[in-house]
């Protein structure tokens, strides 16, 4: 498999090595927004670049046909121009983390908080932890949580805790610390027990990785997908 990798910084080198690593080629490696890439040879592309990049990145792979993955945040207001173009030509998968393991987690939420919806006498919460050098505050895999669950009927949306007066608010705490790579958290508490689902990334190789398949997966598709779709189609080892 060929890739053309858009952004260089330090998931961008992780995810080169990775692919080398599998056997894979990564013959362009663009790490400034430009006008024109030659992609005729390139099977897929990876992008990790900027929320300023994304959207011009992915116009010029729907262009040639050649279908991306994507998990630069901070550009969504394009998305739906994004799905209209890859939706013709080429592809597109987006997911704000391609964690295999997060991406289960995801799944299991959405059971959990199916099942919970029966039991209003928890109440549910997030807590999110990550490295000092994350700005953004809540994390996006803590907002695709948070959607979960206000999917089944429990909450109408999701406030950052300490703002969350509402019963209707479904909390989210974030913590920023030392080098956590990500800690996500899902707790439904009453007077009498506790529910806990957590996911903790023990390093940035999971994220990476699950990029690297995202890849695998989306060659030779057109549309758009997400990591959902490669959860409930995985590929066979």
């Amino acid at each position: 498999m060929k890739i053309a990798l858009f952004g260089y910084g330090r998931m961008g080198q992780l995810i080169k090595e990775i692919a080398l690593a599998q056997g894979h080629e990564v013959p362009v490696v663009i790490d400034q927004k430009l006008d024109h890439v030659d992609l005729s040879a390139i099977d897929v592309a990876i992008d990790f670049s900027t929320p300023e990049s994304a959207f011009h990145n992915i116009s010029l792979c729907a262009a040639q046909s050649v279908p991306v993955v994507c998990g630069t945040t901070g550009w969504l207001d394009q998305y739906e121009d994004a799905v209209a173009l890859c939706s013709k030509q080429g592809g597109l998968l987006y997911a704000s983390n391609f964690s295999i393991g997060v991406n289960i987690t995801f799944r299991i939420n959405e059971i959990l908080a199916q099942m919970m919806a029966y039991y209003p006498v928890y109440r549910a919460s997030i807590t999110e932890i990550h490295h000092t050098k994350k700005l953004d505050a809540p994390s996006g895999t803590a907002i695709t949580l948070a959607q979960g669950i206000i999917d089944s009927g429990q909450y109408a949306q999701w406030q950052l805790a300490p703002n969350s007066t509402n019963e209707q608010d479904l909390p989210i705490s974030s913590i920023r610390e030392g080098d956590v790579p990500g800690t996500h958290l899902v707790t439904y508490q009453n007077d009498i027990d506790t529910i806990e689902l957590k996911h903790t990334a023990h390093s940035r190789q999971g994220f990476a990785h699950g990029a690297v398949m995202a890849a695998t997966w989306l060659v030779g598709k057109k549309g758009v997908y997400s990591m959902r779709d490669i959860i409930d189609n995985p590929i066979k080892p």
